[in-house]
């Protein structure tokens, strides 16, 4: 029995490593994988991996006519068309919490970064304007941690440790989600009653149509002037153009960002500003929830090629196959 596996995304080889020592890999890296195999390699297709923000639409899948199981390398797989796959019968998986802790460390290093404005005094001592004692706007006492409202967008297993080591700076946590749910901080109704509140928007939701452009020019302005907005979740999150004229006219004070509307992101209005900390989609890049996910992939693959339901199958689909045919 056929234990290949198309690699959809353009991954590098080290993320590889493991997998291919399981499986037979076809790597695409990257490119369009009708520009990369033919159709007769296609047909006998039954498995392929991804990374979750790479578009996955009906028309893709139908290269694949044997298709039974896409695997998403990490936690998210808004890229995937889970209609098409549904109907198609293919069941899709991820790796739900693998990188959790990582990305939840990246988005407490952006909020630090720029709420304390790391990066101007950086440059401040490196450019000689400390030891010049030049004047610097930029270098103005900033509010500390203690006291600090945070609110959370999303609290599902980032969220949760996003608020927890939030919680450990003595600040007040606060969430909105679409569901309530059992942790020690209180619950507000909408999004924009959590914006009113915070002082720091930490976004960790999932992306998909209900979330595009949530945090708008409305919820910006509710931040406020003192306001931040950090976002490690999907770049679509965050209306960009409407986050540009909020940076660049104080409208906030100022964003840490791990992620963009467009990535890999090129220099433009968002990277001239120097009230915003960027980062190249790096949360969950660490040795650690590299192998948590790598753990996952390799899981999901066994599974499926063994003819056993998926362990980490994304839920609300309709059932779908977890065998060969």
């Amino acid at each position: 029995m056929s234990n290949k596996v198309l690699v959809y995304s353009r991954f590098p080889k080290a993320m590889m490593v493991r997998i291919g020592q399981g499986f037979e890999l076809m790597d695409t890296a990257g490119k369009p994988v009708s520009e990369v195999f033919a159709a007769d390699q296609l047909s006998g297709v039954t498995a392929m991996v991804t990374a979750g923000g790479t578009p996955l639409g009906a028309a893709q899948m139908d290269l694949m006519p044997k298709l039974g199981a896409i695997v998403c390398y990490g936690t998210g797989y808004d890229g995937v068309d889970l209609a098409a796959a549904a109907q198609r019968r293919i069941a899709v998986a991820h790796s739900p919490g693998a990188n959790a802790s990582s990305v939840a460390d990246i988005a407490v290093i952006l909020m630090l970064a720029a709420t304390r404005r790391l990066l101007p005094a950086d440059d401040y001592v490196r450019s000689g304007g400390w030891s010049s004692a030049k004047p610097s706007p930029m270098m103005r006492p900033q509010a500390g941690m203690r006291g600090r409202r945070i609110g959370v967008y999303g609290m599902g297993e980032i969220g949760r440790k996003i608020a927890a080591r939030a919680a450990a700076f003595e600040t007040e946590v606060g969430y909105f989600s679409r569901s309530r749910h059992d942790v020690p901080y209180p619950y507000f109704p909408s999004l924009e009653a959590l914006a009113d509140w915070c002082s720091v928007l930490m976004i960790a939701v999932r992306a998909g149509a209900d979330t595009q452009h949530a945090v708008d020019a409305g919820i910006l302005k509710r931040l406020g002037a003192d306001g931040h907005v950090i976002n490690i979740s999907r770049g679509s999150v965050i209306d960009q153009q409407a986050l540009v004229a909020a940076l660049a006219d104080n409208t906030i004070a100022g964003a840490g960002l791990d992620v963009f509307e467009q990535e890999p992101h090129a220099p433009d209005a968002l990277t001239a500003l120097p009230n915003v900390v960027l980062t190249p989609h790096i949360g969950g890049h660490t040795l650690e929830s590299h192998t948590a996910m790598q753990d996952c992939v390799i899981a999901n693959l066994e599974a499926f090629f063994a003819g056993r339901p998926l362990p980490y199958r994304v839920l609300g689909l309709n059932p779908a196959r977890t065998q060969l045919p």
